[in-house]
């Protein structure tokens, strides 16, 4: 949105479009309430099952499990099953799940400006 026009310039309907259907493919992808969350945890180190759970606040195993599914569909997260009794499985991010990194540092930053405007107003 660095694209700046002139009070008096009207943007058309497709240049309006060119800047929210992006966004709005991310927020497909990583919006909810726990996508972020897995996300972030997964950039910190890879997990179990169990191990993100934990880590996780308030995340039931069904939804875990769903949310996981849809990222490894997506192409952020990998699932890697050991050969193992019972069968280990352990969650990292891809390389493309790595990509959002600069997001996330972004939409934290704005966060926490965010919280200390509305704390000290």
């Amino acid at each position: 949105m660095n694209k700046k026009k002139n009070e008096t310039d009207i943007y058309t309907p497709t240049e309006c479009k060119k800047f929210i259907l992006p966004v709005r493919d991310v927020i497909d992808i990583v919006g909810g309430k726990w996508r972020l969350p897995i996300i972030i945890a997964l950039s910190f180190k890879i997990h179990r099952f169990k191990e993100l759970e934990r880590q996780i606040e308030g995340i039931t195993p069904r939804m875990l499990s769903k949310e996981l599914k849809e990222l490894e569909t997506n192409g952020l997260v990998n699932r890697k099953v050991f050969d193992t009794i019972p069968a280990s499985i352990e969650y990292s991010l891809t390389d493309y799940g790595k990509s959002l990194d600069k997001v996330i540092e972004t939409m934290r930053e704005w966060g926490l400006s965010h919280r200390n405007k509305i704390i000290n107003e």
